[in-house]
């Protein structure tokens, strides 16, 4: 494990997990320049041995920490599938990877969900959909990828290494789906790093009840995002505020004051002694 060393030459790390990735599926699909479009990390394997092989790391951010990526390309040939068969121990993530121009690519899928079901069962994997840059020459429909693998309960994605479009995305997925599972969402969610949309959303429900937001002077698409960023964290204003709040009819003449807001529970104000009160002590001084 690489690290750095800190002011008081203890060794600190230059990242907060390290994960292991493999890219698997037919060859001359593209896994390479997945691989050659990350500009940052080693590529040279820290094993000796790397015949058929291709190694490379990276490191992405997510959500506030440094996750290191161990990213090895098993090549698609059949002789090197004794060598897939090795490396899959210890991984903790694999990108399945076909060409969007070559049907047959696609059809191979089948095959090393098989592999992998019988070399790494249970590991968390995505499906990839490369050369999206050469989508005039499409061969595989999007819909059509799609559905297969949410019947394989994968997440999908389409990428152009050479648009670098979804690479990073796929791999930051990937990662999340992997912390998650082995529980480490709890450790990181303290130092959670909110998105600016996130922060304005937060800052609405906080002091908004969800049966008000349709009020709200906003478009019918950012209230349904309120709603539902209301619902997933569970961010009411009446729980945020510990206040209970109705909406009060417009009844008789006074139009003009229709539905507002108002507290179920009122505040009397301090009455005044009565005007013929005798006694002294009710006297106003």
């Amino acid at each position: 494990m690489r690290g750095r060393m800190g002011t008081q030459g203890s060794p600190v790390k230059s990242y907060d997990y390290l994960l292991k990735f493999l890219l698997v599926g037919d060859s001359d699909v593209g896994k390479g320049e997945i691989l050659e479009s990350l500009q940052d990390g080693a590529s040279e394997s820290p094993y000796a041995y790397s015949n058929g092989i291709d190694y490379k790391t990276t490191t992405i951010l997510l959500d506030g920490r440094r996750v290191k990526l161990e990213l090895w390309d098993t090549s698609g040939q059949g002789r090197f599938c004794t060598i897939f068969r090795s490396y899959s121990r210890g991984a903790q993530g694999i990108l399945l990877v076909y060409d969007i121009t070559n049907r047959w690519s696609f059809d191979g899928i089948d095959r090393w969900i098989k592999e992998i079901d019988e070399h790494a069962p249970g590991v968390p994997r995505i499906l990839v959909g490369n050369r999206l840059h050469l989508a005039f020459k499409r061969q595989v429909p999007t819909e059509q990828a799609r559905s297969y693998a949410e019947k394989n309960c994968m997440t999908f994605f389409e990428v152009s290494p050479l648009c670098n479009f979804n690479v990073i995305e796929s791999f930051t997925e990937l990662s999340r789906i992997v912390l998650m599972r082995h529980g480490m969402e709890k450790i990181w969610r303290p130092n959670r790093v909110f998105s600016l949309q996130d922060l304005c959303c937060r800052a609405i429900v906080s002091c908004t009840p969800v049966h008000l937001i349709d009020k709200l002077p906003l478009p019918v698409t950012i209230k349904s995002h309120l709603k539902s960023f209301s619902m997933a964290n569970g961010m009411n204003a009446v729980m945020m505020h510990g206040r209970s709040y109705s909406l009060a009819s417009s009844g008789g003449g006074s139009s003009s004051k229709g539905n507002s807001l108002k507290r179920s529970k009122s505040i009397r104000p301090p009455q005044s002694p009565p005007q013929n009160c005798s006694r002294s002590n009710c006297k106003i001084s």
